[in-house]
């Protein structure tokens, strides 16, 4: 990606402040709202049936993550998806342990179909969603990144987004265009919470950017240089995650630029 394109993404989330409907994971609500507001985003957390359409109408971007689904919240991520889809409002789904669980599988398999801009899983969630694999060890992936390249091509091609895996190296595509996103720290495995605010984070720079792949690939490098960043001034993952947030705020475009992003 030209380094223009991420650091023009990196200025527009911060001059925008853009609000991210989030329905998530129980587990990373507060993570993930500090991690949007430490980009220099606004989240805001309504996963009720009664509201969750009208709110992805007025919101910015939303995220679907399906880690702790349950029947009403997924009744309520069903509406925001039409919603959003409805208004125009970008959105990201998140198909947390998909593969391994029936219920969570089959509301995800429905949600695509609703057409996100961008799909962000691991490589087993991905090839789980894609119909060419069976899941990994519950939130955990089972293969790489690169094993899901074909599968994450005909992801895209069926919702005509983006689809982002997560690995040791991210691959994104669009089923045209690939992207490789080095970096980062094995510390962010070991902190709960940190992918699914990449979720949010890629929904984010949706709503401030016109291409979903350079959205995705703007999140995906900001939290790794962030990772990086706080990987050298902590003594572990108890000190790692608040200066994790720390380098969300720091990461300004100029080092955003200098992300190891390969085309």
């Amino acid at each position: 990606m030209a380094a223009v394109d991420l650091t023009g993404a990196r200025e527009a989330l911060r001059t925008q402040a853009p609000l991210v409907h989030c329905l998530t994971n129980t587990v990373v609500q507060t993570i993930t709202a500090n991690a949007l507001l430490a980009a220099g985003a606004a989240p805001a957390m309504v996963d009720a049936p009664e509201e969750a359409g009208d709110f992805a109408a007025v919101a910015s971007a939303v995220l679907v993550n399906v880690g702790t689904v349950h029947r009403r919240t997924a009744e309520a991520m069903r509406l925001a998806a039409r919603s959003a889809g409805a208004t125009g409002t970008p959105w990201v789904l998140d198909p947390v342990a998909v593969g391994g669980l029936a219920f969570r599988t089959e509301l995800a398999a429905e949600l695509v179909d609703l057409r996100p801009a961008v799909v962000r899983g691991n490589a087993s969630e991905v090839m789980a969603l894609a119909g060419t694999g069976s899941g990994g060890r519950g939130v955990d992936s089972t293969a790489g990144a690169d094993d899901a390249a074909v599968a994450a091509a005909e992801l895209a091609g069926r919702t005509g987004g983006v689809v982002a895996v997560s690995g040791a190296v991210d691959l994104l595509t669009d089923g045209r265009r690939t992207v490789r996103v080095g970096g980062g720290s094995a510390l962010l495995t070991r902190t709960t919470g940190a992918g699914c605010a990449l979720g949010a984070l890629v929904a984010a720079y949706l709503a401030v950017v016109d291409d979903p792949l350079t959205a995705a690939v703007a999140a995906h490098a900001h939290v790794a240089l962030a990772a990086e960043i706080a990987a050298d001034v902590a003594d572990g993952p108890g000190t790692f995650a608040p200066a994790w947030l720390d380098a969300l705020d720091a990461v300004d475009g100029d080092s955003l630029a200098r992300a190891d992003v390969r085309e």
